[in-house]
């Protein structure tokens, strides 16, 4: 079944959490969804939440938020200096993070990490978005890595060759801080939207995919 999510006919303003444990974990795992979204709806009210950074890499994420949502009808970024590969031993700090956030932003979509990524700050944003947001329509996104944790997704936004270009541009031009490791090029990343683009038989032959654990549908609402 092909979602109506995205569909131009809605008028009705969209609320999106985005959550990241790491300052580039958002662009990666959603950013061409991010784009897709705030280029088909009128009305993006957007949070951009990410728990851990330093001075620099603050720097970056806030002009990877800007770019990414330059189009949204609002942005509010919240780049938090949690340490990084720490969050599980910072657990009640991070949790009242998320019941903050939670009290001054209602969301209708939220973006976080998938429940099963290897990386134990990744699987405590996780963990956490569910344990705060417990009525919402989560989407986990997926990050590629050294671990080998990537699964067979069952939500699927095919991307405009454009978009995913955009995406590209983004990260390399951004997060220059991360250059200089192996894995951050253009080809991995490409790499993951060509196959789940291949699985969505997209017509551009380009997607990012998402693990939805639950989605309640009211028909005749």
């Amino acid at each position: 079944m092909r979602s109506t999510f995205l569909s131009k006919e809605s008028k009705e303003p969209l609320n999106v959490l985005c959550l990241g444990a790491h300052c580039d974990d958002i662009e990666i795992g959603c950013g061409g969804a991010m784009l897709e979204l705030i280029r088909t709806r009128s009305l993006v009210n957007i949070y951009w939440q990410v728990f851990t950074s330093t001075p620099s890499r603050k720097e970056e994420a806030i002009r990877g938020a800007k770019r990414v949502c330059s189009g949204a009808n609002s942005l509010e970024i919240d780049i938090l200096d949690f340490r990084d590969g720490y969050l599980p031993y910072e657990g009640a700090a991070v949790k009242e993070a998320c019941e903050e956030t939670k009290a001054k932003f209602s969301p209708d979509l939220i973006f976080t990490h998938y429940r099963s990524d290897l990386h134990q700050d990744h699987r405590k944003v996780s963990e956490l978005t569910w344990n705060t947001f417990r009525d919402h329509l989560i989407w986990e996104y997926e990050i590629p890595k050294w671990d080998g944790d990537l699964n067979s997704p069952n939500v699927f936004v095919p991307l405009e060759r454009s978009v995913a270009d955009e995406k590209l541009s983004i990260l390399q031009s951004v997060y220059n801080s991360q250059n200089n490791k192996n894995w951050f090029t253009d080809d991995l990343f490409f790499s993951i939207l060509r196959i789940r683009g291949m699985e969505c038989n997209s017509a551009s032959g380009l997607a990012e995919g998402f693990y939805v654990r639950k989605n309640i549908i009211g028909f005749g609402d």
